[in-house]
């Protein structure tokens, strides 16, 4: 039962990532447009292809980068589940990680269709205009992350 929990968390925060990954760039034709207005400044849909982490870091248009990036969001997968499974984690710390790992699992698919993550998400705001683009997968992941530091309810010792 708990661990069903992990996994519909996973699921939802995998498929929502995927699904506004297509109606965004594919539907929608963001890729071919360029960027499209939402809520202007604070909201714009701008195509961009990450082939690095977060931010653009490290960054590789190689091959060897790319299956390093993979392989790398697969063990920490396998880390966060095995974690959660071996300890007494509440429901919010299962729901944070199963946010986490769907959000890196539809990263990973997006490297192995296209070879890169596929962005779409650009927020602006009062008179700054923000060069980054981010994913759905990227909030699940942040969320996720967050959830799991700050619900972590066991006292060191």
């Amino acid at each position: 039962m708990r661990l069903s929990l992990l996994f519909w968390a996973t699921f939802w925060a995998f498929l929502c990532d995927q699904v506004s990954k297509y109606l965004v760039v594919h539907w929608m034709g963001v890729a071919q447009r360029g960027s499209i207005d939402v809520l202007p400044p604070l909201l714009t849909f701008r195509y961009g292809e990450n082939r690095g982490i977060n931010f653009g870091l490290l960054q590789g248009d190689t091959d060897i980068a790319r299956w390093i990036l993979i392989g790398l969001s697969v063990l920490i997968c396998v880390i966060v589940i095995g974690w959660l499974y071996r300890t007494r984690a509440s429901r919010w710390m299962l729901i944070s990680g199963g946010f986490l790992i769907g959000g890196a699992l539809g990263n990973v698919v997006d490297r192995l269709l296209y070879g890169y993550v596929l962005d779409f998400l650009n927020m602006s705001c009062c008179g700054f205009d923000n060069p980054y683009v981010f994913n759905v997968a990227d909030i699940f992941i942040f969320a996720g992350a967050a959830g799991l530091i700050l619900l972590d309810t066991k006292k060191p010792t």
